[in-house]
C-alpha cells in the first residue's frame, strides 16, 4: 500500500492553506476531497473544494458502505469516499486526507500505519482572529467553532506530528518535510548511506515536529485552550 497522510486542524488554523500550497511542491499525492451536506460558500465550485451533495444522497452512500470515513459536524455531513483509497493506489501515489478529528480516528482505525498530523494555531486569540477575518460566520458561529477547537485539540496526543502554523512559510517547509520524510522512512525505500544531505535536512526538520519533541511548546497554546473549556464555552 502507498502512504496515508492524515491532516486534522480546527477550524481556522490554515490548513486548508497548508495543504493546498504542499500540494503544489510535493509530487505524488492524491488529495480526496470529502463529500459534504453542506450548501456551498461564494466561489466554492462542486468537485473542487467539496462534492455537495444532499442529506438523502450522503445517507444512501452511508448505507451502501461507501465511505472510507464520515461525520457529522455542525449539522451537516462529511465524509471521504472509499474510492479515493483505491484510485491512490492503482495511480501509484500517496493519499491525502483532510479531515477532521472525528474522521482520523476512523480512519487510524482501518489503516493504523496512516500517518497523522495535527495543525495548530499559535493560541485561542489568534485562532478568533482568524475565523473573524475571514467573515465566513455569524457570531454564534464563530464561539461554537472555538469551543469545539477546545475540545479537538484535546485529541493532540493521538497524532504522529503536531505543526504549529504561526508562520506560513515556515509551516508549509515542515509539512512538507514531514511527507517526504515519511517516505524515506517507508519500507523498501533507499537505505540510510545512500540519503543525500538534502534528504537528512528535511527528516531533521520533520522530526522536530514529532510528538514527543513539541510537547514542551505545546503548554501555553493548550492553556489558552483551557481556559475556554472551564468557562464553558461561553
Amino acid at each position: 500500500m502507498r502512504g496515508v497522510y492524515i491532516i486534522s486542524a480546527p477550524s481556522g488554523s490554515g490548513k486548508s492553506t497548508l495543504v493546498d500550497r504542499v500540494r503544489q511542491i510535493v509530487s505524488g499525492l492524491k488529495f480526496s476531497i470529502s463529500y459534504t451536506t453542506r450548501p456551498p460558500r461564494a466561489g466554492e465550485k462542486n468537485g473542487r473544494e467539496y462534492y455537495f451533495i444532499s442529506r438523502a444522497e450522503f445517507e444512501q452512500m452511508i448505507r451502501q458502505d461507501e465511505f472510507l470515513e464520515y461525520a457529522d459536524v455542525f449539522g451537516n455531513y462529511y465524509g471521504t469516499a472509499h474510492r479515493f483509497l483505491s484510485e491512490a493506489e492503482q495511480e501509484g501515489k500517496d493519499l491525502l486526507l483532510d479531515i477532521d478529528v472525528q474522521g482520523a480516528a476512523q480512519i487510524k482505525r482501518k489503516i493504523p500505519e496512516a500517518v497523522s498530523i495535527f495543525i495548530l494555531p499559535p493560541n485561542r486569540t489568534e485562532l478568533e482572529k482568524r475565523l473573524r477575518t475571514r467573515s465566513l460566520d455569524a457570531e454564534e458561529v464563530i464561539q461554537r467553532r472555538l469551543v469545539t477547537a477546545s475540545r479537538e485539540i484535546e485529541k493532540y496526543c493521538e497524532y504522529d506530528y503536531i505543526l504549529v502554523n504561526d508562520r506560513l512559510e515556515e509551516s508549509i517547509d515542515a509539512l512538507k518535510s514531514i511527507l517526504l520524510a515519511e517516505r524515506l522512512m517507508r519500507p523498501g525505500a533507499q537505505g540510510q548511506k545512500q540519503r543525500s544531505a538534502d534528504d537528512t535536512d528535511l527528516m531533521a526538520k520533520a522530526e522536530r515536529c514529532r510528538l514527543s519533541n513539541v510537547r514542551e511548546r505545546l503548554q501555553p497554546i493548550l492553556a489558552s485552550f483551557e481556559k475556554v473549556v472551564a468557562r464553558g464555552g461561553r
